[in-house]
């Protein structure tokens, strides 16, 4: 599959499509059984060219399978929600039993991660904030073994139906693309930025968006510890931008006659020309 989009906006990264199957791609990058791992890194993979996989065996980190869809992992994670609530809000220190639990999983996490169970990562200012922030989500559980990263330039829509396409965008992007996505619709709020996970604005969110009468896009990488991940891996300052498959359609056969072909539009693209 090409994208008329990704061409129109000059975007420097194909996009990557998201699939769900139980049979795993010849070839799929995924992580090892047990090992703690982001999945900004299986984007990121197929950013490059590789398709990736993840499954609820292969993905270890909590936040990152309740993204994909495997259901609420945070339940499955050692101490249950409460450590949880606390490693994102105030850390697990001085509350005995999640500081036994990090000290239990202290062999299989980086440093990093490690000194976040402990101290917090703050994103939400209590644990019971995060309580409601789990409380939220649009919790899914796929009918499928596997979700697959794959380039869409990689993708047969004769034999494969994608559930999401996933943009990597700049800021001058990002906002043409808000802009596409509104462009033919009868309302003003056609694309959504939730606080949530990246995993989770790539993964659950436009899943739940696939379901809605009137699908939205979904902004995401406003999670910092992702935006850490996505820099090491592509070095690029960038903004995700999810549609469920039906959107893509839809903003793809709006690109001729938009403003994407119109003289504001290519002044923009000048002008950051000139700032590079």
């Amino acid at each position: 599959m090409k994208s008329v989009i990704a061409e129109a906006m000059n975007l420097k990264y194909d996009p990557v499509a998201i699939l769900l199957t139980d049979e795993k791609p010849d070839n799929a990058v995924q992580f090892k059984e047990g090992k703690f791992g982001c999945v900004m890194s299986l984007l990121g993979a197929a950013v490059r060219g590789r398709t990736a996989v993840g499954s609820r065996a292969t993905v270890a980190c909590p936040g990152g399978g309740t993204g994909l869809g495997f259901g609420n992992q945070y339940e499955n994670l050692p101490g249950g929600v409460d450590t949880f609530c606390r490693f994102l809000s105030t850390g697990n220190e001085g509350y005995e039993p999640g500081l036994q639990v990090t000290e239990m999983m202290k062999p299989f996490l980086t440093e990093e991660v490690y000194d976040s169970f402990l101290y917090g990562e703050r994103y939400l200012k209590t644990p019971e904030l995060v309580k409601r922030f789990v409380d939220l989500l649009p919790m899914t559980d796929v009918p499928a073994e596997y979700v697959v990263f794959k380039p869409l330039k990689n993708v047969d829509p004769e034999v494969e139906e994608p559930e999401v396409i996933v943009f990597l965008a700049d800021i001058d992007q990002l906002a043409a693309l808000v802009v596409l996505a509104n462009y033919g619709r009868d309302n003003n709020e056609s694309a959504i930025i939730p606080h949530a996970a990246g995993c989770q604005s790539i993964g659950i969110y436009p899943f739940r968006e696939a379901r809605s009468e009137t699908a939205r896009a979904v902004v995401g990488l406003v999670d910092i510890s992702a935006r850490v991940q996505i820099r090491r891996s592509l070095k690029d300052d960038l903004m995700s931008f999810a549609v469920p498959l039906a959107m893509f359609h839809e903003m793809e056969a709006n690109v001729p006659g938009s403003f994407l072909e119109r003289n504001t539009w290519r002044e923009l693209m000048r002008l950051k020309s000139q700032s590079t």
